[in-house]
This record gives C-alpha cells, structure tokens and sequence, in this order.
C-alpha cells in the first residue's frame, strides 16, 4: 500500500506524539505487515519481536499500545500472555491481541486483568480499525476535557481510518465482513457446542440467591429443552431470510447461558460466541460489554487455570426467570 493513496493527519496521543503501538507476532512477515499497515495509517510502529521476548527478554516500554498476533498457543506462549496481561494492566497500556477460534478458550483464560480487545482471525483492515478505536479510547481516558481541536482531530482520525481499512480490504486475501470476522454459520452451532460441551457445575459458582425478606423468591427457570427449541427455532429464520436482519447477540447470549444455568453446564466463551450467531469478533465485543456491565460473569475453572466460562451473574438469572414468567405467549412461539 502506497502512503500516497491517502491525505491523512498522523494520530497522535495526549502528549502530541504519534501514537505508538508495539507488535508481537512469531511469524516475522506478520510483523512488518501489521507495523506497515499501522505506519500507513498514521501510528507509530515498534516491532516488539517474537511473544517469547516477553518473557526472556529485558522489560520494555509498552507503548500506548501493545497489539500481539498468537493464532495458535503453547505453554510458552500462554505464560508470555500472562506476563503481558499482568504488565499492561498495571501500566495503563491497551491490549488487542489477534487469535483463531481454536486458540481463543486458552488466550481468553489467560488474559483476565486488562481488559483486551480480542481479533479472531482478523483481515488487516480488521487491525486498523481496531487500533483506531483503541487509540481513540487512549485519548479520551487520559484527557480530562477534550478540546473541540481535540474532537476534530478524533474525528478525521476515525474518517482515516474507515478509509484506510477500506482500501486495505482489497489488499487482504479475504474480503472484510461488516463488523469482525470469524463467521460461524448457524447450521454449525448444535455440533460444534457440542464437541466443546462443558463439565457440570457446581450450585455453589451459580446457585439461586437465596430470598431475603425485601425480594420474593423469583420464578424457575424454564426448561432448558424449552430455551434450545427457541434458539433452535431464532436460527431456522437464516434459512429463509438474510440473517443480519435478525441479527442480536446480546438476546441469543442471554437464552444460551439461561439454558445452560437450568442444565448446570458451564459455557466458554468460544462457545457463547458460537451461540451469538454473528462474527465472533463482534460476539467478543459484546461479551466485554455485558461483563463490564454485570449481566455476564466470567468464572475461573477451579481444576485449571487455563480455562475460564462466562455464565449469568445472579441478577440476570433473576432477570431471565422472571421474563419467562410474564411471558403471555405460549413459550414455544416465542423468539
């Protein structure tokens, strides 16, 4: 990609430097593909080197950013996450780290305290734009009150970068999908759950909240074959329809894990993802969000490490029977 292609301001952090973003990756071509892409759109590019250099080599300025490339993991590399995750939450620094759906169980469990931005098998104008956002985010933290100059600048910087990704899109291998990447196709979800169906769990990591004189006791949950017919019923429509138009991952993640609550089964996040129906990039957004919002809850595997699931917090569980409850329809017509 020529740099005369676009007319562009350089992104630049809170202090007016160029926003610096280092880059980890073991395949060397993907470094300097990925740190091409980010100087082309402005950013400042530090090649960070292989993911093991975060473990054996000497500790380093992070950067406003630190974007890591670990399509697949190995032991070496889950302890180098670790490590990273560890140092960017405590420095400040923002995190996005690019993955498969393979990978993402394991790198999900091991990066629990600094919040990143999880690619699944990304496009390279995937990278930029999420290294806009990010930036952008850096911005407005670490800025008490923004400037209308500042705003502008933010502005044209999210312009630049849409238009930088766009033309990236015909440069990469595979066309960019709206909003992420790393589509699950409907029909692949009851057999790919399955191959990834979790342990039973205990009442005590999700029990009922126990009712105090102030609350009622809420209502049962209904029967978990109900709740997957539902699912089941909400997926047949992208047979028949373009199924972006039915599109809405928060509800298809909230019938999931209220179907897995009354089984007792546990959920990765590969599996929600799975069960969101949308590219599982956007399905990772979402489930940031509802995290940080309460509605989901992340539980550590007591017996490994490794391993994390999301399950509904206690006031969800609440919420879910409670709306079965009041639904006037006959369940097996609602969707």
């Amino acid at each position: 990609m020529a740099q005369a292609d676009f007319s562009y301001d350089v992104a630049r952090d809170p202090a007016g430097e160029p926003a610096s973003i280092a880059v980890f990756a073991d395949r060397p071509a993907m470094r300097g593909q990925i740190a091409e892409d980010l100087v082309g759109a402005g950013f400042r590019a530090a090649d960070g080197g292989p993911i093991a250099d975060l473990l054996e080599g000497p500790v380093r300025v992070l950067g406003d950013v630190v974007l890591i490339d670990c399509p697949s993991v190995d032991a070496q590399t889950l302890a180098a996450l670790s490590r990273l995750d560890m140092r960017v939450a405590r420095s400040g620094s923002q995190l996005i780290v690019s993955t498969s759906l393979d990978a993402l169980d394991d790198v999900f469990a091991a990066m629990d305290q600094s919040d990143p931005q999880f690619l699944v098998n990304p496009t390279r104008a995937d990278r930029i734009v999420a290294a806009g956002r990010v930036i952008a985010s850096v911005s407005n933290s670490r800025v008490r009150e923004m400037t209308e100059e500042d705003r502008l600048t933010l502005l044209r910087l999210s312009q630049q970068v849409d238009a930088i990704a766009s033309r990236l899109e015909g440069l990469s291998d595979t066309p960019l999908k709206p909003q992420g990447s790393g589509q699950v196709a409907s029909g692949d979800f009851t057999a790919k759950q399955t191959a990834r169906g979790a342990s039973d769990r205990t009442d005590a990591a999700l029990g009922d909240s126990s009712p105090t004189p102030l609350h009622t006791a809420r209502p049962p949950l209904p029967d978990p074959r109900l709740v997957r017919q539902i699912i089941a019923n909400r997926q047949t429509r992208a047979r028949f329809f373009d199924a972006e138009l039915f599109a809405d991952p928060a509800w298809d993640m909230l019938l999931d894990l209220t179907a897995a609550h009354a089984e007792h089964r546990r959920v990765s996040v590969t599996s929600l993802c799975i069960a969101a129906g949308v590219p599982a990039t956007t399905a990772l957004r979402w489930v940031r969000q509802m995290v940080d919002s309460g509605i989901f809850v992340r539980i550590a595997d007591s017996t490994d490490k490794r391993r994390a699931f999301v399950a509904l917090s206690e006031a969800s569980a609440d919420g879910m029977a409670s709306y079965f409850a009041a639904i006037d329809a006959p369940l097996n017509l609602a969707a």
